[in-house]
């Protein structure tokens, strides 16, 4: 049967795939792809003869007095063991998919129990709870085993086979650890019960250029293991199961759309100048040092932001050692050649946890409201030896080129001298041990607008400010960017947000230090006209966007809106003259929001 279900729009495009839903099962378990299928196949049916022993001690060991029913619950737990239906199912899961074995264990389970609820007789099917039994006893036994071997490489079978049907991962949400496990992965669309357009789940989607839609409520509950998917990246829209005719007008959609793409890749060497002479540095937002190489492939001339916390993720908690974060920087660094690397130091806090907060064993409690908690600087800041290991780390690979260093929401003086003693202290332990570096640029982070309305003071310590636009409006407009009962409040055409993100980058040009949009709001095509009337001259995105923004630099004059840029933060109206730039990046042709 087909039928739709809604959600935001945050990731465009048209993906057409087999639904996998990673949080559908009736215990939770880890999701990831494996390198060793027959490894994962061994596991599994270890796990399958753990439990039969279980159950035949347990019916072995029954008093003579228990009930006969007992006994047959029993024979039929231990047949459902040995069914093709459960165990040689799973394999094929594994086999095919290369699914982890308790991943693919879950997904069979979601297909038996649909077909428990299609039957018509209420003795069979209730014997759906049979099953779900027998696959937590197995469950319960492999989390009990060995770890397993998970596919890492770039060179793993998580590239699809030719033949192979696309994949579109359906979940209630997904962490931003859990999507490190994805990100090279053969999922070509999301869809997430929960999320606002810069939840973490619609960034990653948005940087690995691929749809997605979030917020779709009951997404993860409706649509089924294996059913298939039509996502409509643009219209926030996922048909499930839809009709040949419907499939066919969405194929042809997204052949369309893979044509445009292709001719956006021709303009990666093309010098991002716009019509009047301006050049504006195109900068990229990574992850992780393999990041770098998409980067220079994609025409960056520069890391804009090295979001450095997820080398801290999937580590059980165990923080990584300087020199494995040494070499981390040093790889990204080179593999740039010369061109700025700016290096944010750890964000950790609020949606992204460590598993263990401290080198220790105590571990981190989430506050009443996480966001506003002990989280990026402030948790550094706390963790001195930690903070300084990080720095001792970047200073070292800046003696391999052109480094920038960026410190996440500051708020305070107070914190941004705590910063600079920290490095201070950093560079003379590397000055007593005798290890070399080089010269760094300080930067901070404007996304708290306690930081914007006190610019000057921070102007006058740093060399540079980035602007973080995720959490400003976030913060401005009092609302949680992940929650989708609030999405539609989130609005980067509000007048604050714009105000400050103008005044931030007016201030910073008077005061002659570079400044630079690496959320966002940089990588969105709407704003680019309007950044570049402001004065910005640097943005920083996922390399996959930086085409369609170039595209549009190359469109714009940056005098056709700078008189009403003036006007309109000068006037008492504000609320209306944002409505008519709005207008304005319209009528001069660049898409709006």
């Amino acid at each position: 049967m087909s039928f739709q279900v809604f959600g935001l729009p945050v990731s465009r495009g048209i993906a057409i795939g087999r639904a996998v839903l990673v949080s559908s099962s009736r215990v939770d378990v880890d999701h990831y792809f494996v390198a060793e299928a027959e490894v994962e196949i061994a596991r599994l049916r270890e796990s399958r003869d753990v439990v039969a022993a279980e159950l035949s001690c347990l019916q072995r060991d029954l008093p003579a007095d228990a009930p006969s029913e007992l006994s047959a619950l029993l024979d039929v737990h231990l047949m459902l063991l040995h069914d093709d239906a459960l165990i040689v199912a799973t394999e094929q899961w594994i086999r095919e998919r290369h699914y982890n074995a308790e991943w693919a264990l879950s997904a069979q389970l979601e297909v038996l129990a649909r077909q428990f609820d299609e039957m018509e007789d209420d003795y069979l099917r209730e014997r759906k709870a049979d099953v779900e039994q027998v696959v937590e006893r197995m469950l319960r036994a492999m989390a009990r085993g060995a770890s397993p071997v998970i596919a890492d490489s770039e060179d793993s079978p998580r590239v699809l086979a030719a033949d192979a049907e696309p994949l579109v991962l359906v979940a209630n949400d997904i962490a931003p650890a859990d999507m490190l496990h994805f990100k090279r992965s053969v999922f070509t669309g999301f869809v997430t019960d929960v999320g606002g357009k810069t939840s973490h789940t619609a960034i990653v989607a948005r940087s690995l250029d691929i749809p997605a839609v979030v917020g779709a409520r009951e997404g993860s509950r409706v649509i089924r293991q294996d059913d298939l998917l039509v996502i409509d990246g643009d219209a926030g829209l996922v048909i499930v199961n839809p009709s040949d005719i419907v499939l066919e007008e969405y194929r042809f959609r997204q052949r369309q759309g893979e044509l445009e793409r292709e001719k956006l890749t021709r303009l990666r060497h093309t010098p991002a100048v716009t019509m009047d002479g301006e050049r504006i540095e195109l900068l990229a937002n990574i992850e992780l040092p393999a990041d770098a190489k998409a980067a220079v492939a994609c025409g960056a001339v520069g890391v804009g932001l090295f979001r450095t916390e997820f080398l801290f993720m999937n580590r059980a908690g165990e923080l990584p050692t300087e020199d494995e974060q040494f070499e981390a920087y040093r790889a990204v660094v080179v593999a740039m050649s010369g061109s700025p690397v700016t290096i944010r130091t750890v964000d950790i806090g609020a949606d992204k946890p460590l598993d263990r907060m401290t080198a220790g064993e105590l571990r981190h409690e989430h506050g009443l409201n996480p966001a506003l908690g002990l989280r990026a600087i402030r948790w550094s800041l706390s963790e001195p030896a930690m903070f300084r290991q990080q720095v001792r780390a970047i200073l070292r690979a800046s003696a391999f080129g052109r480094v920038r260093l960026l410190i996440p929401m500051l708020t305070h003086v107070s914190e941004a001298a705590q910063v600079i003693e920290a490095i201070e202290r950093a560079k003379q332990q590397l000055v007593d041990a005798g290890r070399p570096f080089g010269a760094i640029e300080l930067g901070a982070m404007v996304e708290v607008p306690a930081a914007a309305l006190v610019l000057p003071s921070f102007l006058r310590l740093f060399d540079f400010v980035s602007i973080g636009t995720n959490d400003l409006i976030q913060y401005t407009l009092a609302l949680d960017r992940g929650d989708e009962s609030v999405a539609h409040l989130y609005d980067p055409w509000h007048p604050a947000i714009l105000m400050l993100v103008e005044g931030v980058i007016r201030q910073a040009r008077a005061a002659g230090k570079a400044v630079s949009v690496c959320g966002e709001m940089a990588g969105d095509p709407a704003f680019t006209e309007l950044l570049i009337s402001m004065g910005l001259r640097s943005f920083s995105m996922h390399p996959s966007q930086i085409a369609s923004i170039k595209q549009n630099v190359l469109r714009t004059d940056s005098r056709r809106l700078a008189p009403l840029v003036r006007t309109v933060f000068g006037s008492e109206d504000v609320w209306a003259g944002c409505e008519e730039l709005r207008d304005a990046v319209g009528a001069g042709g660049t898409m709006k929001a």
